[in-house]
C-alpha cells in the first residue's frame, strides 16, 4: 500500500467522458415509443387467461383473499372484533347523523350498507367503513343550505281553552317534510360523491390525492374538528340557533349560542358534560393499558345504555324538557332515487367531499397495511368507496369513509380481515331490526358528547405545529393556512384555498430555486457549495454554477439573474461594450493614431511615427486591396479608447445540471441564448450531469445546433473540468482575447464582426421570440 494511502481511500482510473463519447463507448439503447393504439391494445387484449383472471381479481379482491382465508387462525379474532366494532358503529352512526343534519336512524343505515359492498371490493383488511365526522359535517353543511328550517315553516292557529279560535297565528316547522327533503339532499350528494370516486378510480387517478399532503390534511381535519365541536355546542346546551354555513359560520353560530345561552337545558348540559368526561377518561385508560386489557372497554356502548335507561326511568323529556332521539323506527327504508335537479347545486361540494373521504380512508388503510405487511391498491379503493357510496345513497345513507378511532377498535380487538367488518354490519342490522326503539329515550346531548369525545385525536394534531415549524416552516405554513382558511371560509372553500396555497409554495420554491457556485475539494472529484465549506478551492479561470431545481418558464429569468450574479458580469453587456471599443479602435487605426503590433494595439506616437505621415501613407495606399490585420486586445488591461468594458475573469463556465429534472420550451430557448452569449465573448460553456431523459428532452426541443453542439455535455462536473484543463494544457483552447478586425485602405468604414453585430441587433427580437411576441 502506498504511503499516505488510507484503507478507506480509493482511486478510479478512467477516461474523460463527454456524453457523446460515453454513448459511443457504451452503446445507447434505442427507445421504443408505442402509440396510444398499441398501448390500449396491449392493455385491453384478453388473449391471456391469466391476465383476465388477474384483472377480475383486481376488480373483485374478495375472489383473491376469501378462498385463502385461514378460518381457525383468524375467525375467532374477527368475531370478537366484529361484535365490538359493530356496537361502536351503531352509536357513532346515530351520533354522526346529527352532523349530517338528518334523523338518527339514517346514521344506522350509513353504518350498514357501505360495509356490504366494501367487503367485496375493498383491499384493506382493517379499516372500518362507515360515517366519518368530517365528511358528515360537509354533507350537513350542504343539507342545511338546501333545506333550512325556513323552507318548511307553516302557520298554525292557536285555539283557546274554550275551543274558540283566537286571532294569534304561530309559525311551526313541518318536521316530516323537512326530514324527507334533507335525507333526499344527503342521499343525492352521497350518490354523486360515489360517482366521482368511481370515475377517478376507473381513470386511475388515485395519485391525485398525493397532492393532499400530510400538513394540508392535518390542518383541514383540525379545522373540521373545530367545526364539529362548535356545531355540537348547541346540542349540548340544547339552545335554539339559526343554521349558518360558509364564511364566518363559526362566529355566527357562537353569537347565536351566546344570545340564547339563558335557554340552556340543565339536564342536557349535565348529561353532555358527563358523557365527554367519562368517554375521554375511559379511552385514556384503554390507551394506557392496551397491552394488558384483552378487549378495549366499549365505553360508548356502556354510556349509551345507562343514559337511555336513566332518561326512560326519569322521563327527562317530559319532566325536564330534555331533547331526545324520539323516533328510531325498526326496519329499513325503501330505496329511493336521487334528485337529479339538485346536482347543479352540490357539484363542487360533492367533489371536495369525495376527495376528502377517500384521502382520509386511504391514509388510514396504508398505515395499517404497512403495520401488517400487505399492500393497498389506491385506485381500487376509489372504486370500492365509490360503489359503496352509490349503493348506500340509494338506501338512505350518507357519505361513508372511515374513522381512525373505529378502525383502531377493529384492529386492536383482533380483527384480521373484512370478515370483522361484515360481522359488525350484522350487529348494526340487529339494532336496526330489533333494538332501535330502545335508543329512543336517549338524550341528543349524550350523542353530541360522544362525538366531541372522539374529536380528541384530531385536536391533538395541533401539537404537530411546533414540530413542523422546526422541521420545515413551509409545511408548517401550509398547515396553519389550511386550518385558518377552513375555519373562516368553511370546509369546502377552505380545502380549496389550502390546496391553492400548497401549490403556490411549490411554485415559489421552484420559481426561486437555490443556486450556488461550486468549488473543488483538493485532490478529489468532489465539488461543493463554496459558501458551505472553508477548505475548498475555486478553480482559476473556471466558474462552476449549479441550479437545484427544474428550469421552466417561471424561473428561467431568475436562473439567468443568479448566473449573472455568480459570474460577476453580463455577457450581453460585455459583448456590446467590446464591439463599441473595437469600432473606436478601428477608427483610430484608420486615422493613424493607433498601430497594431505583436504586443497589441499601441498609440502611434509611442512608435516614433507622426500621425500626419501615417495618414499620408494611408492616403497613398488607398488603392491597395483590403488587408486583414490581427489585433491583440488585452481586455483585462487599460484600453487606448474611452470605453469601459466589464472585466471577464473566466475562460470557461460549467453548469451542473445534476439536480435539473426537466426543461420546457421557453427555458430551452433562453438557455440556448445564454450559451451563445458566453461563446461570443470567448467563454466556453459546458453542461454536466444531465441524465438521459433530460438529454432527450433537449434534443426534442432543438437545443443543439452548429454552434451549440452535444459536445458541451459531460457526464460529471469533474469530467468537464479535466477536459477544460486538458484543452488549455495542449493549447487547443483559443485565446479569448484575440480579435480580428479588417483594416480597409479606402474611405469606406467597415463594421467589425458583422455577423456578431447582427446578432446584437436581433438579440431583443430573439428574446421576444421565445415568448412568441416578435414581429
Amino acid at each position: 500500500m502506498d504511503e499516505g494511502f488510507h484503507e478507506r481511500d480509493y482511486h478510479v482510473s478512467r477516461r474523460i467522458y463527454s456524453n457523446r463519447v460515453f454513448d459511443q463507448v457504451h452503446e445507447r439503447r434505442t427507445q421504443d415509443f408505442q402509440s396510444l393504439r398499441e398501448r390500449l391494445s396491449r392493455t385491453c387484449g384478453c388473449t391471456d387467461d391469466k391476465w383476465a383472471v388477474q384483472k377480475i381479481k383486481g376488480l373483485l379482491p374478495i375472489l383473491d383473499w376469501l378462498p385463502k382465508y385461514p378460518v381457525k387462525e383468524w375467525l375467532p379474532g374477527d368475531v370478537v372484533s366484529g361484535v365490538t366494532t359493530g356496537l361502536v358503529c351503531c352509536l357513532q352512526g346515530v351520533a354522526y347523523a346529527l352532523l349530517a343534519s338528518v334523523a338518527p336512524v339514517y346514521g344506522l343505515y350509513s353504518a350498514f350498507f357501505p360495509i356490504l359492498t366494501y367487503f367485496v371490493l375493498g383491499t384493506s383488511r382493517h379499516i372500518s367503513v362507515g360515517p366519518f365526522p368530517v365528511t358528515c359535517l360537509m354533507v350537513g353543511s350542504v343539507v342545511l343550505t338546501l333545506a333550512p328550517d325556513e323552507h318548511f315553516l307553516h302557520s298554525v292557529n292557536i285555539t283557546g281553552a274554550n275551543d274558540t279560535l283566537t286571532d294569534k297565528m304561530v309559525m311551526e316547522i313541518d318536521v316530516e317534510a323537512r326530514e324527507a327533503q334533507r335525507i333526499l339532499v344527503a342521499c343525492t350528494m352521497t350518490v354523486l360523491v360515489g360517482l366521482f370516486q368511481v370515475a377517478m378510480g376507473l381513470m386511475q387517478v388515485g395519485f391525485l390525492v398525493r397532492y393532499l399532503s400530510d400538513p394540508l390534511v392535518g390542518g383541514f381535519t383540525t379545522a373540521a374538528a373545530f367545526h364539529v365541536f362548535i356545531s355540537q355546542i348547541k346540542t349540548i346546551l340544547s339552545v335554539p340557533i339559526h343554521n349558518h354555513n360558509g364564511f364566518l359560520s363559526v362566529a355566527y353560530t357562537l353569537i347565536d349560542v351566546g344570545r340564547n345561552i339563558n335557554q340552556t337545558n340543565i339536564a342536557d348540559l349535565i348529561a353532555g358534560l358527563l358523557t365527554i368526561f367519562i368517554v375521554m377518561a375511559v379511552k385514556e385508560i384503554n390507551t394506557k393499558f392496551q397491552h394488558k386489557i384483552p378487549v378495549p372497554i366499549p365505553i360508548e356502548v356502556i354510556v349509551t345504555v345507562i343514559a337511555s335507561a336513566i332518561s326512560h326511568v326519569m322521563d327527562l323529556n317530559s319532566q325536564y324538557g330534555a331533547s331526545i332521539v324520539h323516533s328510531l323506527p325498526r326496519g329499513f327504508a325503501p330505496p329511493q332515487t336521487p334528485n337529479i335537479t339538485l346536482i347543479g347545486n352540490i357539484l363542487g361540494s360533492s367533489f371536495s367531499t369525495a376527495v376528502v373521504g377517500y384521502a382520509v380512508a386511504v391514509s388510514v388503510a396504508k398505515v395499517y397495511a404497512a403495520k401488517h405487511d400487505y399492500t393497498v391498491d389506491g385506485n381500487q379503493e376509489l372504486i370500492a368507496f365509490g360503489v359503496s357510496n352509490i349503493f348506500g345513497g340509494c338506501f338512505s345513507s350518507f357519505v361513508a369513509s372511515t374513522a381512525l378511532s373505529r378502525t383502531a377498535v377493529q384492529e386492536s380487538t383482533g380483527g384480521k380481515s373484512q370478515v370483522a367488518g361484515i360481522i359488525s354490519a350484522l350487529m348494526v342490522m340487529i339494532v336496526i331490526l330489533a333494538l332501535g326503539p330502545f335508543l329512543q329515550p336517549l338524550q341528543k346531548s349524550v350523542l353530541a358528547g360522544i362525538v366531541i369525545a372522539n374529536l380528541k385525536g384530531m385536536f391533538m394534531q395541533i401539537s404537530e405545529v411546533p414540530v413542523l415549524w422546526r422541521q420545515n416552516r413551509t409545511d408548517c405554513l401550509i398547515w396553519i393556512a389550511t386550518c385558518l382558511a377552513s375555519i373562516v371560509l368553511g370546509l369546502d372553500v377552505g380545502l380549496l384555498a389550502g390546496l391553492v396555497f400548497e401549490m403556490g409554495t411549490v411554485v415559489v420554491r421552484t420559481q426561486f430555486p437555490s443556486c450556488a457556485t461550486l468549488g473543488n475539494v483538493p485532490n478529489t472529484d468532489i465539488y461543493k457549495n463554496m459558501k458551505d465549506y472553508k477548505n475548498i478551492d475555486e478553480i482559476p479561470g473556471i466558474k462552476i454554477f449549479k441550479c437545484n431545481s427544474p428550469i421552466y418558464f417561471a424561473n428561467i429569468d431568475y436562473f439567468k439573474e443568479k448566473l449573472r450574479d455568480e459570474v460577476g458580469f453580463d455577457a450581453v453587456r460585455v459583448f456590446k461594450k467590446r464591439n463599441k471599443a473595437l469600432k473606436k479602435i478601428h477608427k483610430l487605426i484608420k486615422k493613424g493614431k493607433l498601430q497594431s503590433t505583436e504586443d497589441g494595439v499601441v498609440p502611434v506616437a509611442s512608435l516614433g511615427v507622426e500621425n500626419k505621415a501615417f495618414e499620408k501613407e494611408l492616403e497613398e495606399g488607398a488603392s491597395q486591396p483590403v488587408s486583414e490585420v490581427k489585433v491583440q486586445v488585452d481586455w483585462t488591461s487599460e484600453l487606448p479608447v474611452s470605453v469601459s468594458v466589464p472585466r471577464v475573469h473566466i475562460h470557461s463556465l460549467v453548469v451542473d445540471f445534476s439536480s435539473v429534472s426537466f426543461l420546457d420550451v421557453v427555458a430551452a430557448k433562453s438557455l440556448k441564448l445564454v450559451v451563445k452569449e458566453f461563446l461570443r465573448i470567448g467563454v466556453s460553456v459546458y453542461i454536466a450531469g444531465c441524465d438521459g431523459e433530460l438529454v432527450r428532452r433537449m434534443e426534442a426541443l432543438s437545443f443543439f445546433d452548429e454552434e451549440v453542439t452535444r459536445d458541451i455535455l459531460f457526464l460529471s462536473v469533474h469530467d468537464a473540468i479535466l477536459f477544460i484543463q486538458l484543452e488549455i494544457s495542449t493549447g487547443n483552447e483559443e485565446d479569448p482575447l484575440a480579435e480580428k478586425i479588417s483594416q480597409l485602405q479606402d474611405d469606406k468604414e467597415p463594421l467589425p464582426f458583422t455577423e456578431d453585430e447582427d446578432l446584437i441587433e436581433t438579440y431583443d427580437n430573439q428574446h421576444l421570440a421565445i415568448y412568441g411576441l416578435s414581429n
